[in-house]
């Protein structure tokens, strides 16, 4: 089993034999709670702020830090990092982003960070038979859209688009409601935590809306 938090925008905690920690961003410069984690590792997908302003806690407290797209293997936890990019101009504009790709427990779960465009055959080859995808959701819906799709996740976990509170000054993020407005089989959770089980994962694609 692996547990799942969020932390708010794209910041996910992964618990099973090791702790992995997405993304973490600083708390107080979102508006959010700072996330509270002790991880192993922490998997920044790219450096602007609203994904690694966190990135000093967890380095002065000896987390292993990765930035790149390297292959690791963490006492039975797989990690695969992917180079893609922030935009649709090979990172001309926005620079780089690495999408993680996480095997833990038999579970392969995929964080997509930032990635602003879509995902190419090549980049797929190391993402096969994901189940679990962390997905961006508040600016360009369609091109969410059109990598889940190429994906093809049993799961959809939206990231990054507006909830109460959040202070984000690049674009006007988008609400959950704009992503999952006819969609079917969305689950809206009780709080910021889950369990995801191999045996138990959904024969149909579901949405899990997390709550913070």
């Amino acid at each position: 089993m692996v547990f799942v938090k969020w932390f708010g925008h794209s910041c996910f905690e992964m618990k099973s034999s090791k702790t992995v920690l997405l993304d973490p961003h600083d708390g107080s410069s979102l508006g959010l709670k700072a996330p509270v984690s002790k991880p192993d590792i922490v998997l920044i997908t790219h450096p602007h702020n609203d994904h690694a302003g966190g990135r000093q806690i967890f380095e002065n407290h000896g987390s292993i830090i990765v930035d790149k797209p390297y292959k690791i293997n963490l006492d039975g936890v797989n990690i695969i990092g992917v180079r893609t990019f922030h935009d649709d101009v090979q990172g001309a504009k926005l620079g780089e982003n690495i999408v993680y790709v996480v095997d833990a427990e038999g579970v392969k779960f995929c964080h997509l960070g930032d990635i602003g465009h879509i995902l190419t055959p090549k980049e797929l080859l190391s993402m096969a038979n994901i189940e679990v995808l962390f997905v961006s959701t508040g600016r360009n819906i369609q091109l969410a859209e059109e990598n889940i799709e190429r994906v093809k996740p049993k799961i959809v976990i939206p990231m990054h688009y507006h909830i109460n509170g959040i202070i984000f000054p690049y674009f006007p993020l988008l609400k959950i409601e704009d992503f999952v407005k006819g969609k079917p089989n969305v689950r809206y959770l009780n709080g910021s935590v889950a369990e995801y089980h191999k045996e138990k994962l959904p024969s149909e694609r579901e949405i899990h809306v997390f709550k913070i």
